[in-house]
Protein backbone atom coordinates (compact mmCIF):
# COMPACT_ATOMS: atom_id res chain seq x y z
CA UNK A 1 0.00 0.00 0.00
CA UNK A 2 2.77 2.41 1.16
CA UNK A 3 4.46 1.99 -2.36
CA UNK A 4 0.90 2.13 -4.25
CA UNK A 5 0.47 5.80 -2.30
CA UNK A 6 4.58 6.76 -3.56
CA UNK A 7 3.35 5.96 -7.07
CA UNK A 8 0.43 8.04 -7.23
CA UNK A 9 2.36 10.80 -5.26
CA UNK A 10 5.68 10.10 -7.89
CA UNK A 11 2.73 10.51 -11.00
CA UNK A 12 1.34 13.44 -9.48
CA UNK A 13 4.70 15.24 -8.62
CA UNK A 14 5.28 15.73 -12.70
CA UNK A 15 3.67 18.26 -14.00
CA UNK A 16 2.88 17.18 -17.38
CA UNK A 17 1.77 14.30 -16.67
CA UNK A 18 -0.44 15.57 -14.04
CA UNK A 19 -1.85 18.26 -17.05
CA UNK A 20 -2.39 15.62 -19.40
CA UNK A 21 -4.15 13.57 -16.44
CA UNK A 22 -6.60 16.36 -15.64
CA UNK A 23 -7.11 17.07 -19.39
CA UNK A 24 -8.31 13.22 -19.93
CA UNK A 25 -10.77 13.19 -16.82
CA UNK A 26 -12.02 16.89 -18.15
CA UNK A 27 -12.61 15.73 -21.75
CA UNK A 28 -14.31 12.47 -20.19
CA UNK A 29 -16.33 13.96 -18.20
CA UNK A 30 -17.58 16.51 -21.09
CA UNK A 31 -18.40 12.86 -23.10
CA UNK A 32 -20.16 11.41 -20.36
CA UNK A 33 -22.59 14.47 -19.49
CA UNK A 34 -23.71 14.27 -23.70
CA UNK A 35 -24.88 10.95 -23.32
CA UNK A 36 -27.35 12.19 -21.33
CA UNK A 37 -28.34 15.64 -23.29
CA UNK A 38 -31.58 13.76 -24.84
CA UNK A 39 -32.38 14.89 -28.68
CA UNK A 40 -35.23 18.05 -29.04
CA UNK A 41 -38.06 16.93 -29.39
CA UNK A 42 -38.34 13.48 -27.41
CA UNK A 43 -39.96 13.11 -24.17
CA UNK A 44 -37.69 11.90 -22.12
CA UNK A 45 -40.02 10.26 -19.96
CA UNK A 46 -40.97 7.58 -22.71
CA UNK A 47 -36.94 7.21 -23.86
CA UNK A 48 -37.35 3.45 -21.60
CA UNK A 49 -40.15 1.78 -23.56
CA UNK A 50 -38.64 2.19 -26.93
CA UNK A 51 -34.65 0.89 -25.75
CA UNK A 52 -32.96 -1.40 -27.43
CA UNK A 53 -31.64 -3.56 -24.90
CA UNK A 54 -32.99 -7.21 -25.54
CA UNK A 55 -31.13 -7.29 -28.53
CA UNK A 56 -27.76 -6.84 -30.03
CA UNK A 57 -28.30 -2.82 -30.14
CA UNK A 58 -28.05 -3.22 -26.38
CA UNK A 59 -24.60 -4.15 -27.30
CA UNK A 60 -23.56 -0.92 -29.23
CA UNK A 61 -25.56 1.05 -25.99
CA UNK A 62 -22.66 -0.36 -23.63
CA UNK A 63 -20.26 0.26 -26.02
CA UNK A 64 -21.45 4.10 -25.69
CA UNK A 65 -22.10 4.35 -22.19
CA UNK A 66 -26.03 4.19 -22.24
CA UNK A 67 -26.31 7.20 -25.14
CA UNK A 68 -27.93 4.91 -27.53
CA UNK A 69 -31.06 4.09 -25.31
CA UNK A 70 -31.20 7.65 -24.08
CA UNK A 71 -31.37 8.89 -27.31
CA UNK A 72 -28.76 11.38 -26.84
CA UNK A 73 -27.35 13.70 -29.17
CA UNK A 74 -24.18 11.32 -28.79
CA UNK A 75 -26.52 8.48 -29.48
CA UNK A 76 -24.48 7.25 -32.33
CA UNK A 77 -20.82 7.75 -30.39
CA UNK A 78 -17.56 7.26 -31.55
CA UNK A 79 -18.80 4.28 -33.94
CA UNK A 80 -19.10 6.19 -37.74
CA UNK A 81 -15.61 7.51 -37.15
CA UNK A 82 -14.01 3.93 -36.76
CA UNK A 83 -16.44 2.79 -39.51
CA UNK A 84 -14.61 5.61 -41.94
CA UNK A 85 -11.42 4.64 -40.75
CA UNK A 86 -11.64 0.99 -41.89
CA UNK A 87 -12.54 2.00 -45.43
CA UNK A 88 -9.97 4.54 -45.61
CA UNK A 89 -7.67 1.92 -44.12
CA UNK A 90 -9.12 -0.76 -47.03
CA UNK A 91 -8.67 1.73 -49.97
CA UNK A 92 -4.90 1.71 -49.12
CA UNK A 93 -4.70 -1.92 -50.15
CA UNK A 94 -6.67 -0.69 -53.27
CA UNK A 95 -6.71 2.61 -54.43
CA UNK A 96 -3.24 3.67 -55.78
CA UNK A 97 -3.84 7.37 -54.43
CA UNK A 98 -4.29 6.49 -50.89
CA UNK A 99 -1.23 4.77 -50.68
CA UNK A 100 0.83 7.32 -52.28
CA UNK A 101 -0.61 9.14 -49.66
CA UNK A 102 -0.05 6.52 -47.01
CA UNK A 103 3.65 7.16 -48.21
CA UNK A 104 3.93 10.95 -48.40
CA UNK A 105 4.53 10.83 -44.09
CA UNK A 106 3.34 13.71 -42.21
CA UNK A 107 1.55 15.52 -45.11
CA UNK A 108 -0.16 12.11 -46.41
CA UNK A 109 -1.75 11.14 -43.05
CA UNK A 110 -2.89 15.00 -42.52
CA UNK A 111 -4.89 14.56 -46.00
CA UNK A 112 -6.03 10.76 -45.47
CA UNK A 113 -7.38 12.92 -41.70
CA UNK A 114 -9.18 15.39 -43.13
CA UNK A 115 -10.95 12.63 -46.06
CA UNK A 116 -11.96 10.33 -42.77
CA UNK A 117 -13.68 13.07 -41.13
CA UNK A 118 -15.71 14.19 -44.24
CA UNK A 119 -16.43 10.05 -44.97
CA UNK A 120 -17.69 10.17 -40.92
CA UNK A 121 -20.43 12.89 -41.79
CA UNK A 122 -21.59 10.71 -44.34
CA UNK A 123 -21.85 8.12 -42.71
CA UNK A 124 -22.97 9.69 -39.70
CA UNK A 125 -25.82 11.04 -41.65
CA UNK A 126 -26.43 7.46 -43.29
CA UNK A 127 -26.34 5.84 -39.94
CA UNK A 128 -28.52 8.30 -38.31
CA UNK A 129 -31.58 7.50 -40.24
CA UNK A 130 -31.19 4.15 -39.36
CA UNK A 131 -30.91 4.73 -35.47
CA UNK A 132 -33.76 7.04 -35.68
CA UNK A 133 -36.16 4.57 -37.25
CA UNK A 134 -34.68 1.44 -34.80
CA UNK A 135 -35.32 3.94 -31.41
CA UNK A 136 -37.45 7.12 -32.19
CA UNK A 137 -41.04 6.21 -32.77
CA UNK A 138 -43.87 9.17 -32.86
CA UNK A 139 -45.17 7.83 -29.58
CA UNK A 140 -41.78 9.68 -28.16
CA UNK A 141 -42.13 12.69 -29.26
CA UNK A 142 -43.67 15.94 -27.69
CA UNK A 143 -47.31 16.39 -29.10
CA UNK A 144 -47.46 18.57 -32.03
CA UNK A 145 -43.74 17.58 -33.28
CA UNK A 146 -43.19 17.39 -37.18
CA UNK A 147 -41.89 13.88 -37.70
CA UNK A 148 -40.26 15.12 -40.98
CA UNK A 149 -38.85 17.88 -39.00
CA UNK A 150 -37.49 16.27 -36.40
CA UNK A 151 -35.60 13.35 -38.45
CA UNK A 152 -34.03 15.95 -40.52
CA UNK A 153 -32.91 18.49 -37.38
CA UNK A 154 -31.53 14.94 -35.13
CA UNK A 155 -29.63 13.50 -38.01
CA UNK A 156 -27.87 16.88 -37.91
CA UNK A 157 -27.76 17.26 -34.48
CA UNK A 158 -26.29 13.23 -34.12
CA UNK A 159 -23.44 13.89 -36.89
CA UNK A 160 -23.01 16.88 -34.98
CA UNK A 161 -22.82 14.76 -31.79
CA UNK A 162 -20.45 12.46 -33.63
CA UNK A 163 -18.14 15.20 -34.75
CA UNK A 164 -17.30 16.88 -31.27
CA UNK A 165 -16.72 13.08 -29.86
CA UNK A 166 -14.31 12.41 -32.57
CA UNK A 167 -12.75 15.90 -31.44
CA UNK A 168 -12.96 14.68 -28.12
CA UNK A 169 -10.58 11.63 -29.14
CA UNK A 170 -8.32 13.84 -30.78
CA UNK A 171 -8.27 16.03 -27.79
CA UNK A 172 -7.38 12.98 -25.33
CA UNK A 173 -4.42 11.58 -27.83
CA UNK A 174 -2.68 15.38 -27.86
CA UNK A 175 -3.73 17.10 -24.34
CA UNK A 176 -4.50 13.74 -22.69
CA UNK A 177 -3.30 10.30 -21.91
CA UNK A 178 -3.84 7.18 -24.04
CA UNK A 179 -5.40 7.03 -27.25
CA UNK A 180 -8.14 9.14 -26.91
CA UNK A 181 -10.87 6.97 -29.69
CA UNK A 182 -10.44 4.11 -27.58
CA UNK A 183 -10.70 5.83 -24.05
CA UNK A 184 -13.93 7.12 -25.27
CA UNK A 185 -14.92 3.85 -25.46
CA UNK A 186 -13.96 2.56 -22.69
CA UNK A 187 -15.17 5.18 -20.39
CA UNK A 188 -18.77 3.96 -21.65
CA UNK A 189 -18.24 0.66 -20.78
CA UNK A 190 -17.23 1.14 -17.52
CA UNK A 191 -20.12 3.04 -16.80
CA UNK A 192 -22.61 0.27 -17.61
CA UNK A 193 -20.32 -2.08 -15.63
CA UNK A 194 -21.94 -1.05 -11.89
CA UNK A 195 -25.73 -1.57 -13.39
CA UNK A 196 -24.35 -4.91 -14.89
CA UNK A 197 -23.39 -6.28 -11.88
CA UNK A 198 -26.45 -4.82 -9.84
CA UNK A 199 -29.05 -6.45 -12.03
CA UNK A 200 -26.58 -9.84 -12.48
CA UNK A 201 -26.70 -9.88 -8.42
CA UNK A 202 -30.50 -8.89 -8.63
CA UNK A 203 -30.94 -12.18 -10.64
CA UNK A 204 -29.02 -14.37 -8.59
CA UNK A 205 -30.78 -13.61 -5.49
CA UNK A 206 -29.63 -15.41 -2.14
CA UNK A 207 -30.22 -18.81 -3.26
CA UNK A 208 -28.04 -17.66 -6.05
CA UNK A 209 -25.37 -15.95 -4.23
CA UNK A 210 -22.80 -18.72 -5.12
CA UNK A 211 -23.41 -19.06 -8.70
CA UNK A 212 -23.13 -15.24 -8.95
CA UNK A 213 -19.64 -15.87 -6.73
CA UNK A 214 -18.73 -18.24 -9.48
CA UNK A 215 -19.03 -16.28 -12.25
CA UNK A 216 -16.97 -13.40 -10.77
CA UNK A 217 -13.90 -15.76 -10.18
CA UNK A 218 -14.98 -17.29 -13.90
CA UNK A 219 -14.61 -13.25 -14.94
CA UNK A 220 -11.52 -12.96 -12.92
CA UNK A 221 -9.57 -15.64 -14.58
CA UNK A 222 -10.46 -14.40 -18.14
CA UNK A 223 -9.13 -11.47 -17.40
CA UNK A 224 -6.13 -12.91 -16.24
CA UNK A 225 -6.29 -14.92 -19.81
CA UNK A 226 -7.20 -11.55 -21.80
CA UNK A 227 -4.43 -10.01 -20.16
CA UNK A 228 -1.66 -12.81 -20.80
CA UNK A 229 -3.06 -12.54 -24.42
CA UNK A 230 -2.57 -9.14 -24.72
CA UNK A 231 0.96 -8.85 -23.48
CA UNK A 232 2.05 -12.36 -24.84
CA UNK A 233 5.15 -11.60 -27.60
CA UNK A 234 7.50 -13.20 -29.35
CA UNK A 235 11.96 -12.26 -28.99
CA UNK A 236 13.66 -12.46 -32.14
CA UNK A 237 17.45 -12.51 -31.04
CA UNK A 238 19.33 -10.03 -33.00
CA UNK A 239 22.96 -9.94 -33.18
CA UNK A 240 24.84 -7.04 -33.57
CA UNK A 241 28.61 -7.07 -35.27
CA UNK A 242 31.29 -5.49 -33.42
CA UNK A 243 32.60 -2.07 -34.69
CA UNK A 244 36.09 -0.77 -33.13
CA UNK A 245 36.22 2.75 -33.08
CA UNK A 246 39.42 4.21 -31.38
CA UNK A 247 39.93 2.37 -28.42
CA UNK A 248 36.70 1.37 -27.97
CA UNK A 249 34.68 -1.37 -28.85
CA UNK A 250 31.00 -1.08 -30.04
CA UNK A 251 28.33 -3.35 -30.89
CA UNK A 252 28.66 -7.35 -30.28
CA UNK A 253 25.58 -7.70 -27.99
CA UNK A 254 22.61 -10.06 -28.86
CA UNK A 255 18.90 -8.44 -28.41
CA UNK A 256 15.69 -9.04 -29.67
CA UNK A 257 13.12 -8.11 -31.65
CA UNK A 258 9.27 -8.06 -29.59
CA UNK A 259 6.92 -9.38 -31.80
CA UNK A 260 3.65 -9.56 -29.72
CA UNK A 261 1.23 -12.26 -30.27
CA UNK A 262 -1.57 -10.03 -31.05
CA UNK A 263 0.45 -6.84 -33.04
CA UNK A 264 -3.09 -4.64 -34.04
CA UNK A 265 -4.01 -4.54 -30.27
CA UNK A 266 -7.78 -4.08 -29.89
CA UNK A 267 -8.64 -2.09 -33.02
CA UNK A 268 -9.69 -5.92 -35.05
CA UNK A 269 -12.65 -6.17 -32.73
CA UNK A 270 -13.66 -2.34 -32.66
CA UNK A 271 -13.45 -2.93 -36.73
CA UNK A 272 -15.63 -6.14 -36.46
CA UNK A 273 -18.31 -4.65 -33.70
CA UNK A 274 -18.73 -1.84 -36.05
CA UNK A 275 -19.72 -3.79 -38.95
CA UNK A 276 -21.82 -5.80 -37.16
CA UNK A 277 -23.92 -3.26 -36.29
CA UNK A 278 -24.84 -2.49 -39.82
CA UNK A 279 -26.32 -5.09 -40.65
CA UNK A 280 -29.25 -5.12 -37.84
CA UNK A 281 -29.82 -1.15 -38.49
CA UNK A 282 -29.63 -1.39 -42.30
CA UNK A 283 -32.65 -4.18 -42.09
CA UNK A 284 -34.74 -2.33 -39.53
CA UNK A 285 -35.09 0.13 -41.82
CA UNK A 286 -37.08 -2.48 -44.37
CA UNK A 287 -38.41 -4.81 -42.16
CA UNK A 288 -42.02 -3.53 -42.47
CA UNK A 289 -41.75 -3.85 -46.27
CA UNK A 290 -39.75 -7.23 -46.67
CA UNK A 291 -39.67 -10.51 -44.73
CA UNK A 292 -36.63 -11.24 -45.46
CA UNK A 293 -35.11 -7.88 -44.25
CA UNK A 294 -36.52 -8.85 -41.12
CA UNK A 295 -35.14 -12.04 -40.92
CA UNK A 296 -31.90 -10.81 -41.89
CA UNK A 297 -32.19 -7.93 -38.82
CA UNK A 298 -33.80 -10.80 -36.30
CA UNK A 299 -30.80 -12.94 -36.75
CA UNK A 300 -27.90 -10.17 -36.61
CA UNK A 301 -29.96 -8.41 -33.53
CA UNK A 302 -29.42 -11.85 -31.86
CA UNK A 303 -25.97 -11.94 -30.47
CA UNK A 304 -26.45 -15.49 -29.56
CA UNK A 305 -27.20 -16.76 -32.87
CA UNK A 306 -24.89 -18.78 -34.38
CA UNK A 307 -25.11 -16.97 -37.79
CA UNK A 308 -23.64 -13.26 -36.05
CA UNK A 309 -21.44 -15.52 -33.66
CA UNK A 310 -19.51 -16.67 -36.81
CA UNK A 311 -19.74 -13.86 -38.97
CA UNK A 312 -18.08 -12.01 -36.10
CA UNK A 313 -15.82 -14.69 -35.64
CA UNK A 314 -14.58 -14.68 -39.22
CA UNK A 315 -14.29 -10.78 -39.67
CA UNK A 316 -12.08 -10.60 -36.15
CA UNK A 317 -9.48 -13.26 -37.72
CA UNK A 318 -9.31 -11.31 -40.91
CA UNK A 319 -9.02 -7.93 -39.40
CA UNK A 320 -6.37 -9.08 -37.01
CA UNK A 321 -4.39 -9.89 -40.06
CA UNK A 322 -5.25 -6.74 -41.95
CA UNK A 323 -4.42 -4.11 -38.96
CA UNK A 324 -1.30 -6.70 -38.34
CA UNK A 325 0.14 -6.14 -42.24
CA UNK A 326 -0.91 -2.46 -41.35
CA UNK A 327 1.44 -1.78 -37.81
CA UNK A 328 4.02 -3.86 -38.78
CA UNK A 329 6.20 -3.60 -42.11
CA UNK A 330 8.83 -6.76 -41.78
CA UNK A 331 10.60 -5.46 -44.62
CA UNK A 332 11.28 -1.70 -43.09
CA UNK A 333 12.46 -3.79 -39.90
CA UNK A 334 15.40 -5.73 -42.08
CA UNK A 335 16.42 -2.38 -43.90
CA UNK A 336 16.84 -0.60 -40.26
CA UNK A 337 18.43 -3.83 -39.20
CA UNK A 338 20.68 -3.86 -41.59
CA UNK A 339 21.83 -0.19 -42.15
CA UNK A 340 22.76 -0.52 -38.28
CA UNK A 341 24.58 -3.67 -38.54
CA UNK A 342 22.52 -6.77 -36.86
CA UNK A 343 21.48 -9.60 -38.38
CA UNK A 344 19.63 -12.58 -36.82
CA UNK A 345 21.55 -15.48 -36.41
CA UNK A 346 21.42 -18.24 -39.08
CA UNK A 347 19.30 -16.01 -41.05
CA UNK A 348 21.17 -13.54 -44.32
CA UNK A 349 20.48 -10.52 -43.91
CA UNK A 350 18.19 -8.16 -46.40
CA UNK A 351 15.20 -10.26 -48.46
CA UNK A 352 15.84 -13.48 -46.18
CA UNK A 353 15.38 -11.38 -42.94
CA UNK A 354 12.30 -9.78 -43.76
CA UNK A 355 10.82 -13.53 -45.20
CA UNK A 356 11.81 -14.40 -42.03
CA UNK A 357 10.15 -12.18 -39.68
CA UNK A 358 6.96 -12.20 -42.04
CA UNK A 359 6.76 -15.88 -41.49
CA UNK A 360 7.20 -15.54 -37.53
CA UNK A 361 4.43 -13.02 -37.46
CA UNK A 362 1.82 -14.86 -39.49
CA UNK A 363 2.54 -17.84 -37.09
CA UNK A 364 1.84 -16.07 -34.04
CA UNK A 365 -0.88 -14.01 -35.35
CA UNK A 366 -3.09 -16.72 -36.46
CA UNK A 367 -3.22 -18.35 -33.23
CA UNK A 368 -3.55 -14.82 -31.48
CA UNK A 369 -6.00 -13.93 -33.55
CA UNK A 370 -8.37 -17.21 -33.66
CA UNK A 371 -7.89 -17.25 -29.30
CA UNK A 372 -8.82 -12.87 -30.07
CA UNK A 373 -12.29 -14.43 -31.52
CA UNK A 374 -13.00 -17.38 -29.32
CA UNK A 375 -13.08 -14.38 -26.42
CA UNK A 376 -15.13 -12.36 -28.63
CA UNK A 377 -18.03 -14.88 -28.48
CA UNK A 378 -17.69 -15.75 -25.19
CA UNK A 379 -20.59 -13.19 -24.42
CA UNK A 380 -23.15 -14.97 -26.14
CA UNK A 381 -21.76 -18.47 -24.02
CA UNK A 382 -22.40 -16.98 -21.00
CA UNK A 383 -26.13 -15.86 -21.94
CA UNK A 384 -26.72 -19.18 -22.61
CA UNK A 385 -24.86 -20.58 -20.04
CA UNK A 386 -27.52 -18.42 -17.30
CA UNK A 387 -25.63 -14.95 -17.04
CA UNK A 388 -27.77 -12.08 -17.92
CA UNK A 389 -27.91 -10.46 -21.14
CA UNK A 390 -26.17 -7.13 -19.13
CA UNK A 391 -23.85 -8.88 -17.43
CA UNK A 392 -22.47 -11.28 -20.42
CA UNK A 393 -21.41 -8.53 -22.25
CA UNK A 394 -18.15 -7.84 -19.71
CA UNK A 395 -17.76 -11.47 -19.72
CA UNK A 396 -15.31 -11.24 -22.47
CA UNK A 397 -15.79 -10.43 -26.22
CA UNK A 398 -15.94 -6.79 -27.01
CA UNK A 399 -16.29 -5.23 -23.83
CA UNK A 400 -13.42 -6.78 -22.06
CA UNK A 401 -11.09 -6.54 -24.61
CA UNK A 402 -11.35 -3.11 -25.16
CA UNK A 403 -11.10 -2.29 -20.99
CA UNK A 404 -8.24 -4.57 -20.74
CA UNK A 405 -6.49 -3.03 -23.98
CA UNK A 406 -7.03 0.35 -23.19
CA UNK A 407 -6.18 -0.08 -19.75
CA UNK A 408 -2.66 -1.24 -20.35
CA UNK A 409 -1.69 0.73 -23.39
CA UNK A 410 -2.52 4.06 -20.85
CA UNK A 411 -0.59 2.54 -18.06
CA UNK A 412 2.35 1.72 -20.10
CA UNK A 413 1.98 5.33 -21.00
CA UNK A 414 2.53 6.21 -17.72
CA UNK A 415 5.30 4.06 -17.18
CA UNK A 416 7.28 5.36 -19.91
CA UNK A 417 6.89 8.88 -18.43
CA UNK A 418 7.76 7.24 -14.81
CA UNK A 419 10.82 6.12 -16.00
CA UNK A 420 11.67 8.84 -18.34
CA UNK A 421 12.06 10.67 -14.63
CA UNK A 422 14.19 8.25 -12.96
CA UNK A 423 10.93 6.86 -11.03
CA UNK A 424 11.47 2.68 -10.82
CA UNK A 425 8.33 2.69 -12.03
CA UNK A 426 4.11 1.46 -11.24
CA UNK A 427 5.40 -2.02 -9.86
CA UNK A 428 8.22 -3.83 -8.43
CA UNK A 429 7.27 -7.06 -9.96
CA UNK A 430 5.14 -7.94 -12.83
CA UNK A 431 6.45 -5.37 -14.64
CA UNK A 432 4.27 -3.86 -17.31
CA UNK A 433 5.53 -4.78 -21.14
CA UNK A 434 6.00 -2.27 -23.41
CA UNK A 435 9.09 -0.75 -21.12
CA UNK A 436 11.98 -0.89 -23.45
CA UNK A 437 14.33 -3.04 -21.80
CA UNK A 438 16.91 -4.42 -24.42
CA UNK A 439 14.82 -4.04 -27.46
CA UNK A 440 16.09 -4.25 -30.91
CA UNK A 441 13.87 -2.60 -33.47
CA UNK A 442 10.14 -2.18 -33.79
CA UNK A 443 9.16 -0.69 -36.60
CA UNK A 444 5.38 0.32 -37.73
CA UNK A 445 3.92 2.11 -40.39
Amino acid sequence: MKKFIQTIKNIFSIEDLRIRILNTIGFLLIFRLGSYVVLPGVDPASIERGSNKDNILGLLDTLVGGAFSNVSIFGLGIMPYISASIVLQLLTFAVPYFQKLQKEGESGRKKINQITRVLTIFITLAQSVGYLAATVNQEMLFPGVDRAFFTISAMLILTAGTMFCMWLGEKITDKGIGNGISMLIMVGIISRFPQAIVIEGAAKGMKGALPFIIELGVLFFIIMGVVMLTQATRKIPVQYAKQVIGNKVYGGQRQYIPLKVIAAGVMPIIFAQSIMFLPAMIASMFSDSSDFAGSIGATFSDFTSWQYNLTFAILIILFTFFYTALSVNPNQIADDMKRNGGFIPGVKPGKQTSDYIDDVLSRITLPGAIFLATLAILPAIAHVAGVTREFSYFFGGTSLLIMVGVVLDTLQQIESYLLMRHYEGMMQSGRIKGRSENVAISSSN
